[in-house]
């Protein structure tokens, strides 16, 4: 009687008792060899005008800086110059401290050696926020499928293994769903530089780590 209860019990737990259910993860590891650099140009000035000749003046100089570094203007995206007007409290009341324009611009190079001295010369030019210096491939897609063919691998690979230890076989396959490894819930692999020994003369750019996850369902083989 109390063995009834216990398996009743046990396939109420299981929603869909139909086969074999496993999940495979796995990441792929290469050498980045393209690194893309955000910054902005922000200038304030008393009046409109001033404030976009300014700016102006700091975009020509940071493109040319570009130039010198050999990244052609295709490469580089920018956005058309912006105008708001800059406030701060003083003493409890907004006060007027001027006119800001400012322009944002994304870099591509595939010279990752020259990465710090890109960096120091647009700074140089002009560009007074760097938002971001980010690694990454230009292959990620072939890298991503090679991912996914390891995470489908896995999955089986551990489908056969509860099978064998149940003593029965997986027969077809029932169900594909794939996972984003970066969703809420699911393992922590990500798209990233990994960490890497650093000098104050190397901007290390570590690796990029590309990674795919699947959910396999399998029908158990009937002999």
């Amino acid at each position: 009687m109390v063995d009834d209860l216990v398996e009743s019990a046990v396939m109420q737990m299981v929603e869909r008792p139909w086969g074999i259910t496993a999940f495979g993860a796995a990441s792929v590891k290469a050498v980045p060899d393209l690194v893309r650099v955000r910054f902005k140009i922000v200038r304030m000035e008393q009046a409109p005008a001033a404030a976009f000749e300014a700016a102006r003046a700091a975009v020509r100089a940071v493109r040319g800086a570009l130039r010198e570094h050999g990244i052609a203007d295709a490469a580089v995206e920018g956005s058309r110059l912006d105008l708001k007007t800059a406030t701060e409290y003083v003493d409890g009341s907004r006060k007027f401290v001027g006119y800001q324009c400012q322009a944002a611009f994304a870099v591509e190079s595939g010279a990752l050696d020259d990465v710090e001295p890109l960096l120091v010369d647009i700074v140089a030019a002009g560009a007074n926020e760097i938002e971001g210096v980010d690694f990454d491939v230009i292959g990620k897609r072939e890298l991503r499928a090679e991912a996914r063919r390891k995470a489908v691998a896995a999955a089986r690979a551990k489908a056969e293994l509860y099978a064998e230890a149940a003593g029965v076989r997986i027969g077809a396959v029932l169900h594909v769903e794939d996972v984003d490894p970066e969703q809420p819930g699911a393992s922590r692999y990500r798209s990233h530089a990994e960490a890497a020994a650093t000098t104050a003369q190397d901007l290390a750019p570590g690796h990029i780590v590309v990674s795919a996850a699947v959910i396999l369902g399998y029908a158990v083989a009937r002999d």
